[in-house]
């Protein structure tokens, strides 16, 4: 089988499309590179739509812990507390021991004047219940950041919006939420990669591969069972995810842009990779 082959069969091998048996020996340097590029799928699909999903709720929370209100302040706070004082690994394996407890075939909502059945059945599976835990996790962790943007913002700002007569929405709108994110986009960047990096944790956790289709980090630990060489199949991982870095560096740079463009160049604030050792 030519190396063109190979990409036919497995390029979207992860995704339920081509070949469905794995090779079992002989293995290329094409095959491997091919099938951990097609688990990069998953990587891509945890680490954009839980970051999606995870920026609006995020902002939310960071709103309401900064709320005066106690009825807003204390269920963001410690939401944001519960999610980074654990370790991600734990959430997902508690989260699939807990899905994995509700009935299978769903569970009945009486409304009253409706009764609704909720699916429970896709919680089981890494692409909805994994992807849950993802953007519950990331959420927290941005909205710790937003909220310190949010503390950050100039009074000065704050005091011109309601020179204007600009109060509330109009204002949060229009100048909070704008100067929050630029002030906090150079870190939410390194969120996001992290985000991307904490997709690997899926397969390794509670969460099974079914029909061993997983993502990177599971085909490439086949191949290290497969062939005892781990010095082939990981690096290959690391090259895809220096890859995606870049790629994210790349966006976030173009929006941080957007976001300092009022600014002079030398004050614009430049976002900068910083890889945290413990989360």
């Amino acid at each position: 089988m030519s190396c063109w082959d190979t990409v036919q069969a497995y390029a979207l091998r992860s995704v339920g499309i081509g070949e469905r048996l794995l090779p079992r020996s002989d293995f290329t340097l094409c095959e491997q590179f091919t099938l951990i590029g097609s688990g990069m799928i998953w990587n891509i699909y945890f680490g954009v739509l839980a970051l999606t999903a995870g920026f609006f709720l995020a902002t939310a929370l960071a709103v309401g812990k900064a709320s005066p209100r106690a009825l807003l302040r204390k269920p963001s706070e410690w939401f944001i507390f519960l999610f980074r004082g654990s370790p991600l690994f734990i959430q997902f394996f508690l989260a699939y021991e807990t899905f994995v407890l509700l009935p299978k075939v769903g569970i009945d909502i009486n409304l009253g004047f409706v009764e609704l059945t909720a699916e429970t059945r896709w919680l089981t599976r890494a692409w909805m219940g994994a992807l849950i835990v993802l953007f519950l996790n990331t959420a927290a962790y941005s909205a710790e950041i937003f909220y310190g943007a949010l503390r950050a913002v100039p009074k000065g700002e704050l005091e011109a919006a309601d020179a204007y007569g600009m109060t509330g929405w109009s204002r949060f709108r229009r100048i909070t939420w704008p100067t929050m994110l630029r002030l906090a986009w150079p870190a939410y960047t390194n969120e996001a990669i992290f985000l991307f990096h904490a997709t690997t944790l899926v397969f390794f956790s509670g969460f099974p591969a079914w029909r061993q289709k997983g993502d990177a980090l599971y085909y490439a630990n086949y191949f290290a069972d497969k062939t005892f060489n781990p010095f082939v199949p990981y690096p290959i991982v690391a090259f895809y995810f220096v890859l995606l870095t870049l790629t994210v560096i790349t966006l976030f740079g173009v929006v941080n842009a957007r976001l300092n463009r009022h600014l002079p160049r030398e004050q614009r604030r430049r976002i900068r990779l910083r890889v945290p050792l413990l989360r």
